[in-house]
């Protein structure tokens, strides 16, 4: 599915690209990016080339992810560019001496039911394991800044004495259940980097991403919001595998990889950073009403799969505070309806 063409998306990938940020911190530099064939790591990928093309910031990607060929054909149109490569690397396994880097950014996890469900091991040792490993090339790079994308599953259950979570904010999990690897292990990335930012002295900074959607979602998402846009896009009617009452934060990918970059370049040392908008906090009912008005079709009730449902989220309200992250300049340019109706058009058009 290529999507680098599609004027709407291209529009994104601009918007990005040309926000007022100190892009010079990036001029000539390294840096190394986990999961780079994500939804998150795609696009990030697309905004730096972009910026290399037309800013000559002439900044090197090295992509790490485990499938070279998913890989070869996502970026099949800088594969050859002396400022994007691709290693097939489990980041469970120690790094290969892959360089020095100025900046390394973790974007890579497990981030749909079913893998929570059918690779709850593999789960955990990527966000642990694999943060550990990349923390440890960090200090062997004397990098200048590590950041980690965590997630608002770190919150847990909203105990009801709170509207929205801010960074400080810590709430119920039950850790001895399968679901559990997902945000506790999320917990403990969070911990790790604190951990080596005391004793080996390097700088992190933490993005704790809202529900993310868009065109660069992976075709084998199984969260639900991804299966009601496949559905959309397919002109088919909208499966709701629950009673849709659950309340969360969402986010265009645009925006989530503005809140990103933010971060990166003005974040305080060692600080964690929501990023969410209350223009994309809805009930999953309403997306899925939201999103068969956009394309005229139906909302149809169906009991979800047993191995799907042990990888759902327990969690019945989680909405995000942004203030802080809003502090350092980032505001979200599109509400749940301009990002779901971008992400139809790019995906249709894409077909």
């Amino acid at each position: 599915m290529n999507i680098q063409n599609n004027p709407v998306y291209k529009e994104d990938i601009e918007y990005v690209a040309n926000l007022m940020l100190p892009w010079d911190l990036l001029k000539n530099k390294r840096i190394l990016l986990s999961g780079v064939s994500g939804m998150i790591g795609s696009f990030l990928i697309d905004v730096l080339m972009y910026r290399n093309e037309f800013y000559n910031d002439n900044c090197f990607v090295l992509g790490l992810g485990r499938d070279k060929e998913k890989a070869r054909i996502r970026f099949d149109n800088i594969w050859e560019s002396e400022f994007f490569s691709f290693e097939n690397h489990d980041i469970n396994v120690p790094l290969n001496n892959f360089g020095d880097f100025d900046y390394i950014i973790h974007a890579a996890s497990n981030t749909h039911p079913v893998a929570y469900a059918s690779d709850p091991i593999g789960t955990i040792t990527t966000n642990v394991i694999g943060t550990y490993n990349l923390l440890n090339y960090a200090v062997a790079s004397k990098v200048k800044r590590f950041l980690f994308a965590s997630s608002v599953e770190i919150y847990g259950e909203n105990r009801g004495d709170v509207e929205g979570f801010d960074e400080s904010y810590s709430g119920y999990i039950n850790c001895n259940t399968l679901r559990a690897g997902y945000p506790e292990s999320k917990r403990v990335g969070e911990a790790l980097c604190q951990a080596f930012m005391k004793q080996h002295r390097i700088d992190v900074v933490n993005a704790r991403l809202s529900r993310t959607y868009g065109p660069t979602m992976q075709l084998s998402d199984t969260k639900a919001l991804s299966q009601f846009i496949k559905r959309a896009v397919s002109k088919e009617s909208i499966i709701l595998k629950s009673e849709g009452t659950q309340l969360y934060s969402y986010n265009y990918i645009a925006d989530t990889v503005a809140g990103i970059l933010v971060i990166l370049f003005r974040g305080i040392s060692g600080e964690v950073y929501n990023i969410s908008d209350k223009g994309s906090d809805i009930t999953l009912k309403e997306l899925a009403y939201l999103l068969a008005s956009e394309v005229n079709t139906n909302v149809i009730f169906e009991m979800p799969e047993i191995e799907e449902k042990l990888g759902y989220s327990k969690a019945t309200k989680a909405i995000m505070n942004s203030t802080k992250l809003q502090s350092l300049g980032w505001k979200a340019r599109y509400d749940i309806e301009d990002g779901l109706k971008r992400t139809i058009k790019i995906l249709s058009e894409a077909r």
